[in-house]
C-alpha cells in the first residue's frame, strides 16, 4: 500500500495538479512539482516519525527501504511517462548510470557493515552528522543550482505562496487517503502509522541524482529536474526530519 500511495497516488495527483491556470502554477514550477511526485519516499524520516508516533517501525524500515530501491528502477519510467521525457542515452545506459550512484553505493554499504557496523555504533554522532551533513549538501547543491539558472526571476511571490497552498493540500490528501485507506483494509493502528508516514514523504537526496539525467523532448537541459524540484520542495519544508510531503532524505 505504501508502494501504492508513492509511486500512483502522488503522480495521479500531481498531474491533476499541474492542471491548475499558469498563474497559479507556472510551468516551471509544475515541472518540479510533477517530477517531486515521482520520487521514492524518505527512509530515515518516515522511520523516526514512525517510532516517535509508537508504530509499527520493522514495516516502516521494510517499506521505506523498499521504496527507494525500487524508485531508483521505477522512478524514471514515472518521469517518461508524465513529464515525457527521455535520456540522453539509451534505457540501459540511463538505468545503469543511476544504478551506479545509487543502488551500488547502498550494495557497498551493506557489505562494509560486516566490518564496521560496531565502529559505527560506538561512533553513532559522528556518523549521524556525516549523514546529516551529505544530505545537507544534495539539498544546498541543488538549491544553488535552481538559484544559477534564475529560478527565482521565473516566479513571483504570489506564486510561491500558491505553491505552499498547493503542497499543504497534497499533504492533506494523501494523509487523509493512506489513514483511510488502511483502516478499510483493516490495518491495526501501529501498521496504519507506519503507513501514513512512509505514504506521505518524498526523497530529494534520491530525487536530485535521478533529475540530472532525464532530458526531455524540447530544449530542456539535464541538470534543470533536479533544479525545478527545489522550490516545489522549499514550499514544503526542506528540513530532514519534517513530517512533510517532501523528505530531504
Amino acid at each position: 500500500m505504501i508502494l501504492a500511495a508513492t509511486f500512483a497516488l502522488f503522480p495521479l495527483l500531481g498531474l491533476a495538479a499541474v492542471r491548475l491556470p499558469a498563474a497559479i502554477l507556472p510551468p516551471t514550477l509544475a515541472t518540479g512539482f510533477l517530477f517531486l511526485c515521482c520520487l521514492p519516499s524518505t527512509v530515515q524520516s518516515s522511520i523516526a516519525f514512525t517510532s516517535v508516533a509508537r508504530g509499527n517501525v520493522a514495516a516502516a524500515v521494510c517499506a521505506a527501504s523498499a521504496s527507494n530501491l525500487f524508485g531508483i528502477f521505477i522512478t524514471p519510467v514515472l518521469v517518461a511517462v508524465t513529464l515525457g521525457v527521455r535520456g540522453a542515452g539509451s534505457p540501459v545506459q540511463e538505468a545503469e548510470a543511476i544504478a551506479a550512484q545509487l543502488f551500488l553505493p547502498f550494495v557497498a554499504g551493506q557489505i562494509a557493515r560486516v566490518w564496521i557496523a560496531g565502529w559505527m555504533k560506538q561512533h553513532s554522532k559522528l556518523v549521524g552528522l556525516v549523514d546529516r551533513g551529505s544530505i545537507l549538501l544534495v539539498v544546498y547543491g541543488a538549491f544553488s543550482e535552481a538559484v544559477v539558472q534564475g529560478i527565482w526571476s521565473k516566479v513571483s511571490v504570489v506564486q510561491l505562496l500558491w505553491l505552499a497552498v498547493i503542497c499543504g493540500a497534497l499533504l492533506a490528501i494523501v494523509l487523509a487517503i493512506t489513514a483511510y485507506a488502511s483502516r478499510w483494509l483493516g490495518f491495526d493502528k501501529a501498521d496504519e502509522i507506519a503507513i501514513v508516514f512512509c505514504g506521505s514523504k518524498k526523497s530529494l537526496a534520491t530525487g536530485v541524482p535521478i533529475g540530472r539525467h532525464p532530458v526531455s523532448a524540447g530544449e530542456r537541459r539535464p541538470d534543470r529536474a533536479a533544479g525545478d524540484a527545489v522550490p516545489p520542495a522549499a514550499a514544503d519544508g526542506l528540513r530532514r526530519d519534517r513530517p512533510a510531503v517532501c523528505g530531504a532524505d
